[in-house]
């Protein structure tokens, strides 16, 4: 046998060590010193250093003298499970050099020392089968898999915790491999076409299952997929009710009497999760601070977090009844909503996060209604009505919601008319280019359909001086709308994303853009009413459901008209007009510089009297 290949000095005792041992007859073959000598040296040696020894011997072309190595230092180690990597490397080097009997018994070794190395499960799969033995192979893998359900719950909570930590591309791949395994699980069917809605994964209802056809997982896109998917009230209200029908059980008693109370003041309950640093406190602090206290007692009905934020203290503040009841089950919080006598129960959450409509399904007051949180059909029988208006919901489209529309007069959306303290921004300190034409959205990128971005990439192409600034929502759907974007043709530095920033910042920078592209079939909501308010006008598309017509409201109630397009290419045609019309634009732009959405949108006194008359209107009080 030839002497080993000169090795750093590092290894120099173990190249002794490596050469004894890759002998005729190994160690037993020694002399008594050199025997002494090696067994000392083989008991003091770490695992890492044994492994750096027979990688080296490996590359120096001596895999003898490596595996002679791994099977002395193992031998001394026969119950420790530090001695699986060992075996695990040496059935790694028998297989490549063509042993797979003795690799697969020191794979199984491996396994023996520490049952949980799958990679180990694998190779001696692979070296039973490269010897012919394949029925053992197979029951080797099998017997380390889990079995198709485990393997389903496994890949569900994965995708679970990947969602909830913004990974949403490793989500979608584990919620794939569940629905290959188990197709009918329409809650993870509703959690795969939101995330690919998220990811800008177009279409988002074709998921390549082939068990699972477009409209199956339309059905189950969920209530808040469905605002984005479709422009048809009737369709999302389908949507709405499976869901219901699956998550939400009818409650096995009627709790309020159904005549009503005899109280002098109305009690007005609200329900939510988000009394706290969300969108929905933002819109309706002032209604609650202004509702009249001769006419009306306020109770608050919270499911919300502590999270110490100032809208949260103020809400509290404005309601003469904070009654939290986040600990409390459903069942406990409908029976002291009950004990209270409430009048009217209104749901501020509707079918969004951290809604409790198992507390409604108790019917605990005599009139529920939902408003404000889901902008649309809610359809749980114990709800009597949803809160819009006239040209959210038009007349004649009011028979394909539940539960009924009660119209307020004028527009539906509560505002707080205070004065934000706004910080001072720029173009140049948000990088958008000073002379540029600056497009905007600021919604969710969910919202954003193949067909709008399309629209946004012709109005671009006939604006040449113009950028698109959205919200960054993600590297996923970042890359994906970037991506479509340079396919385009379109230069890279015209596609700006803004980072997410806090309220106050958010909304003065969106004065630093010229025009607000809304999304469609699910406008903006409160991103649109701060847009107007900051005197940014906004671009809609009258639709037909009512997530598709909120701005169209908003728009309605400040007279403009010029603002609201009838179809996409309408659309398109009225932006680039815009954009290429200075004194057209700056005209809209003065409108709403004097002042148009504080006397109209921005009028909270105003709007809480007429909220105030339509809950007069469907009071019920014993006669």
């Amino acid at each position: 046998m030839n002497a080993l290949a000169p090795l750093p000095a590092l290894l120099a005792e173990e190249a002794w060590l490596a050469d004894r041992l890759a002998a005729p007859g190994g160690l037993p073959a020694l002399p008594a010193e050199q025997m002494q000598r090696a067994a000392a040296a083989l008991g003091a040696m770490s695992l890492e250093r044994a492994v750096v020894a027979a990688e080296a011997l490996t590359d120096a072309g001596r895999a003898d003298a490596a595996i002679a190595l791994y099977k002395g230092w193992a031998g001394l180690r026969p119950a420790m499970a530090e001695a699986a990597p060992a075996w695990f490397n040496l059935g790694v080097l028998l297989a490549g050099t063509g042993d797979p009997a003795q690799a697969a018994i020191a794979y199984g070794n491996a396994l023996a020392l520490r049952p949980g190395l799958h990679q180990a499960v694998v190779n001696l799969g692979l070296a039973l089968e490269a010897q012919g033995r394949k029925e053992e192979a197979l029951a080797t893998w099998r017997r380390a898999l889990p079995d198709a359900e485990m393997r389903r719950t496994l890949h569900n909570h994965v995708g679970r915790m990947l969602e909830d930590q913004g990974r949403l591309e490793e989500a979608v791949a584990e919620l794939r491999a569940s629905l290959l395994l188990a197709p009918d699980q329409p809650d993870v069917q509703q959690h795969l076409v939101h995330l690919r809605q998220r990811l800008c994964a177009w279409p988002s209802l074709s998921a390549g299952l082939p068990d699972l056809p477009e409209e199956v997982l339309a059905a189950n896109a969920g209530p808040l997929g469905a605002l984005a998917l479709f422009d048809d009230p009737a369709r999302q209200r389908d949507v709405a009710a499976a869901w219901i029908a699956r998550k939400v059980p009818p409650a096995p008693a009627r709790l309020a009497p159904a005549r009503g109370y005899p109280h002098a003041r109305i009690r007005l309950g609200y329900l939510s999760s988000d009394f706290c640093r969300h969108a929905m406190s933002f819109l309706i602090a002032e209604v609650l601070e202004r509702h009249d206290r001769d006419a009306f007692e306020v109770f608050g009905y919270c499911n919300s977090p502590e999270d110490g934020s100032d809208i949260r203290a103020r809400v509290v503040a404005a309601l003469d009844h904070h009654v939290p009841v986040r600990a409390l089950s459903d069942e406990a919080a409908a029976r002291r909503i009950r004990a209270d006598e409430i009048d009217i129960l209104v749901d501020l959450n509707g079918l969004t996060r951290g809604a409790r409509p198992g507390v409604l399904r108790w019917k605990p007051a005599p009139v529920q209604a939902t408003y404000l949180g889901y902008i649309g059909p809610v359809p749980i029988p114990e709800l009597d009505w949803l809160i819009s208006d006239a040209v959210a919901i038009p007349p004649g489209e009011g028979a394909h919601y539940a539960p009924a529309p009660l119209h307020v007069e004028g527009c539906f959306q509560a505002n707080d008319g205070r004065e934000p303290a706004l910080p001072t921004v720029s173009r140049a300190g948000e990088g958008l280019p000073e002379g540029a034409f600056v497009f905007c959205c600021f919604s969710h990128h969910y919202k954003i359909t193949p067909e709008l971005f399309f629209t946004w990439l012709e109005i671009l192409a006939n604006a040449p001086d113009a950028v698109l600034w959205l919200v960054d929502d993600g590297p996923g759907s970042r890359r994906a709308l970037t991506e479509r974007w340079l396919a385009r043709g379109l230069a890279p530095e015209r596609l700006i994303f803004a980072p997410r920033v806090d309220p106050a910042r958010y909304r003065a920078r969106m004065a630093l853009a010229d025009l607000f592209l809304d999304t469609t079939p699910y406008n903006a909501g409160t991103v649109a009413s701060d847009a107007l308010r900051m005197g940014l006008p906004l671009l809609t598309l009258a639709g037909r459901a009512f997530a598709a017509r909120m701005a169209t409201s908003l728009l309605t109630a400040m007279e403009m008209p010029e603002c609201i397009a009838a179809d996409l290419p309408d659309y398109a045609t009225r932006a680039v007009a815009f954009a290429r019309e200075p004194a057209r634009h700056a005209a809209l732009r003065g409108r709403l510089a004097a002042g148009a959405w504080r006397r109209t949108l921005g009028d909270a006194a105003g709007f809480t009297r007429r909220l105030e008359d339509a809950y007069r209107r469907v009071r019920l009080a014993p006669g």
